[in-house]
């Protein structure tokens, strides 16, 4: 059964961050809230999590998965970025955005998406995300928490709680933080592309 820590939105509390990394270090899968919508996440080098949040969302291995980073300087370190592009993302980061990038060698195989070669980045701006970003050191593979035959993500985290109570190891309740999921720009050719409007203006985009 699912641990359950409620966390201060604002003021996030060191010791429950200290022991939701803990769960992340240890294998486990956590839901948490981001600055678009709750997301799935689990600890970059272990497939056996990754495998277990592809079981929950019912999505097969061509699913692109995202990396959650504190920072640009934690971005560049998986993501190809020309200049043009690192001061574009300087602009919108942190903030409610999905980048697609080309990945570098530092991101197993298994989370590039197979025949681009590409990996999914963000910078979130929520400070719960951001505290076990920080205590983590590295960054969170994540996933939207879109439910099967669902098509927007669960927001309530007593829902979380009731319908994954047995599917994850930890559920973070932030409060409520939004219905959206970020918006998708694709930025491998160095020209944005819009592939998923959300909650992010798409405008500067487009």
């Amino acid at each position: 059964m699912a641990q359950y820590f409620e966390i201060h939105p604002e003021n996030p509390q060191q010791r429950l961050i200290y022991q939701a990394v803990e769960i992340l270090n240890q294998g486990g899968v956590i839901a948490y809230p981001t600055d678009s919508s709750y997301a799935l996440g689990c600890h970059i080098g272990d497939k056996q999590a990754l495998d277990r949040i592809r079981t929950i969302r019912r999505v097969d291995a061509t699913h692109n998965f995202t990396l959650v980073c504190r920072d640009l300087s934690e971005l560049s370190t998986y993501a190809k970025v020309e200049n043009n592009v690192y001061r574009l993302l300087k602009h919108y980061t942190p903030g409610p955005y999905t980048f697609i990038l080309k990945a570098t060698g530092e991101v197993p195989r298994r989370l590039q998406n197979p025949k681009r070669k590409t990996i999914g980045l963000r910078v979130p701006d929520n400070n719960i995300t951001l505290a076990l970003l920080e205590q983590l050191q590295q960054p969170i593979m994540s996933s939207t928490l879109i439910l099967p035959h669902e098509n927007l993500p669960l927001s309530n985290p007593d829902d979380i709680r009731e319908q994954l109570e047995h599917q994850v190891d930890l559920v973070i309740d932030g409060g409520f933080c939004g219905l959206e999921a970020t918006t998708v720009v694709d930025m491998v050719n160095g020209v944005p592309e819009i592939i998923r409007r959300g909650k992010g203006d798409p405008e500067p985009f487009e």
